[in-house]
């Protein structure tokens, strides 16, 4: 389907059904046409459709040269549709549309254009761990397992898809830096030496509520043959693969700036995590600046501790003390439970509206946790690393849960989500600068809140702080100053009280994920400046309340289309999107 067909699919989708809202001008039409269109069609080319509605798809997207080069062509004739369009001829609801997909089609045309589908792996992701998300999402319909086992099937053409732009990738040197993928193998451990049963790909087919005992029989029976004829073999493959040919031949270097092309790729990528125009000398003196100041923040709490040291002999009683470390992995899972009910007895104070949507809180999969960060959220789930347990302390349990689960991405995103009135590249499209500057935000509510009980705890916050505002430092440093791997590691443990084993995991993903370390600090920053700006603005009239409405209302969108929304927060006397109480 090409853009010339997105007037006659505009049609079409009002003769299927009328549930699309007649836009109310020629610009907001045509406008609404593209981007609909373009969104079906990239739901259709990355085998997206199913998920987005809460299925299962039952095949994986084409990764081959010929797709990736059709991609990078549609979005570049998407981009030319675009220019046809006057902002100022759009209605102010498609205004911010527009504001929020433009740079979103620049983003994929960038991506296309450096030819990031031949790095599809690093040390923080990669194309086979996405798998094991879908293994574990609840499936509620016989088509739902009957497509698993369809996709499970289509694993090995696409693996060795995959496996072809990494070689293509290897021969132009653009691949991850070579330090940052020891031991990564291990991952596929857990798939190819053991039964079929004992994979998590045949996780779905356990309990299976709601499904007949004889198609029961028969879907357990046709997942065990799809794993061991079609996923174990493709695993084997693509391990010899990267132990014999990919690993060996990775660069020795760390840089963005030594990839081809690198010093423009990692603009690039400033640009996509940030979505602000800034240098890379510009945030890392702005980092440096902030880790000062942050510093200066923690000495306090140390006192406030009572303990009697130099900073870096508190660092090290931190470190090794165990009253900091839960016992069991139980013991830290139920910790972060109590925290985040602790947050549901406040939320009705700071928020005026709150999503419908539950999460659950559970252990990081074995076979990511080794390598995994400390915890991750998102729709339906918060979790939480419980390997190595010394290095999971409990003094960062708040900040990590208030961010992680609500009103962090367990909260945001979901709420995105509920947002039907809004276009759907807008409900499932994740801004990394939105997204992780709302939940370091809300990292830093938790003072106002209430809810960091002791200094240590206090202290623990700061350090996720610092940890952030550090990465600006470490990030810009290694991918555009020369900075080596082990220089990295020196400054997080300097001046972060984070463990050694996840300072040496963070600063692998930072070198391995160029620019998206910046993302959480700098949209912090502009989250702060906006509230900061309302609250001098409205004095007495602000209410934290309709500020968060406002916030989380938008989705997920550019850092100057969260400015611009706070603009009008102000202009409109604080009034927020829902009715809130004085």
């Amino acid at each position: 389907m090409t853009l010339r067909s997105t007037l006659l699919g505009f049609a079409l989708l009002l003769a299927l059904g009328g549930c699309v809202t007649l836009p109310r001008s020629g610009a907001d039409a045509r406008f609404h046409a593209i981007y609909t269109e373009e969104w079906a069609w990239r739901q259709a080319e990355f085998a997206a459709g199913n998920e987005t509605k809460g299925g299962v798809e039952d095949h994986l997207p084409r990764v081959d040269p010929e797709a990736q080069l059709a991609r990078l062509h549609h979005w570049q004739e998407v981009r030319r549709a675009l220019a046809t369009i006057r902002r100022d001829d759009l209605s102010p609801t498609e205004q911010v549309n527009f504001d929020v997909y433009v740079p979103q089609i620049e983003v994929l045309i960038a991506s296309q254009a450096f030819r990031d589908y031949e790095m599809p792996a690093n040390s923080d992701s990669a194309f086979w761990t996405d798998l094991g998300y879908t293994a574990r999402r609840p499936f509620r319909t016989v088509d739902d397992y009957r497509h698993w086992i369809a996709q499970m099937r289509d694993i090995p053409r696409y693996f060795q898809e995959q496996q072809a732009q990494m070689r293509a990738g290897l021969a132009r040197g653009f691949t991850p830096p070579r330090v940052t993928l020891a031991g990564r193998d291990a991952a596929f451990d857990p798939v190819t030496g053991v039964a079929a049963e004992q994979t998590f790909f045949y996780e779905p087919f356990k309990a299976m509520p709601g499904i007949a005992d004889a198609d029961r029989e028969t879907l357990r029976r046709e997942a065990r043959a799809a794993i061991a004829d079609a996923v174990q073999p493709a695993y084997v493959d693509l391990a010899r693969f990267w132990r014999e040919v990919y690993v060996p031949g990775t660069r020795t270097t760390i840089a963005a700036t030594d990839l081809p092309d690198g010093a423009a790729f990692y603009q690039s990528k400033i640009t996509e995590f940030t979505t602000l125009e800034r240098t890379p000398a510009e945030i890392h003196a702005f980092g440096l600046a902030e880790v000062e100041r942050l510093h200066r923040d923690m000495l306090v709490a140390m006192h406030e501790s009572g303990f009697d040291g130099t900073f870096p002999e508190f660092l090290a009683f931190l470190r090794r003390d165990p009253q900091f470390a839960a016992k069991t992995p139980e013991e830290l899972l139920m910790r972060a439970a109590w925290i985040a009910k602790q947050f549901d007895a406040k939320a009705s104070t700071y928020f005026g509206h709150l999503p419908r949507a539950r999460f659950a809180i559970r252990p990081v999969p074995d076979e990511l946790a080794p390598f995994y960060t400390a915890g991750r959220g998102g729709p339906g789930v918060y979790l939480l690393n419980t390997y190595d347990l010394p290095s999971r302390p409990l003094y960062n349990l708040p900040a990590l849960t208030l961010h992680e689960s609500a009103p962090g991405h367990a909260f945001q995103i979901p709420m995105a989500l509920e947002h039907a009135d809004q276009p759907a590249f807008r409900q499932w499209t994740y801004i990394s600068a939105y997204g992780e500057g709302w939940a370091l935000y809300c990292e830093t509510l938790g003072v106002e809140m209430g809810m960091y009980q002791t200094p240590y705890e206090r202290f623990g916050m700061l350090g996720y702080q610092i940890w952030r505002a550090a990465r600006l430092v470490v990030d810009t440093g290694v991918h555009s100053m020369g900075w080596s791997r082990d220089r990295a590691i020196a400054y997080l443990l300097e001046y972060t009280a984070l463990p050694p084993h996840e300072v040496e995991t963070e600063v692998d993903r930072y070198i391995a994920w160029p620019g998206q370390a910046l993302s959480y600090y700098l949209g912090e920053t502009e989250i702060l400046k906006a509230r900061a700006r309302a609250e001098t603005a409205l004095g007495t009239r602000f209410n934290v309340r309709a500020f968060h409405d406002a916030v989380l209302e938008l989705g997920s969108v550019p850092m100057p289309v969260l400015a611009a929304r706070i603009d009008r927060f102000i202009a409109e006397g604080g009034k927020g999107p829902y009715p809130t109480e004085e």
